[in-house]
């Protein structure tokens, strides 16, 4: 991935996270692949767009940046693995992240709203569905 991609996901991961809700629940393993599998999710940004990551539930994600008009000129969209280790979201993608898996911790605030937290320290907000 090069460096101006990886700095944007990177400004969205950290910009976008906020302490969970009181009710917020940590999700499980299982009830994060059910929650997930064949949605999209849409990461919050601090720039008003939400990334669009689709988790097909044959373990395939499609991420794409698009959106960005920079993001067009790089590599605006690749084709990674997800799949859940313990209660944690995992994923891989070919370039982007320079290939290294991640694995998410992924906290519901209630209705389509979750937090999540990787194994790094970053963290953020998403939206499942359209």
């Amino acid at each position: 991935m090069t460096a101006y991609l990886e700095k944007l996901l990177s400004i969205a991961a950290f910009a976008a996270g906020f302490p969970a809700a009181a009710s917020a629940a940590e999700l499980s393993g299982p009830e994060i692949k059910a929650l997930i599998g064949g949605e999209k999710v849409r990461l919050s940004t601090p720039f008003g767009i939400a990334l669009p990551l689709e988790y097909r539930k044959d373990g395939v994600v499609l991420g794409d940046v698009s959106g960005f008009s920079a993001a067009r000129m790089l590599a605006p969209s690749e084709k990674g693995r997800w799949w859940i280790a313990g209660n944690s979201l995992c994923q891989k993608w070919p370039t982007w992240y320079d290939g290294r898996q991640f694995c998410f911790k992924v906290t519901s605030l209630g209705g389509s709203k979750i937090t999540w937290l990787r194994d790094d320290g970053a963290s953020g907000t998403a939206r499942i569905g359209p």
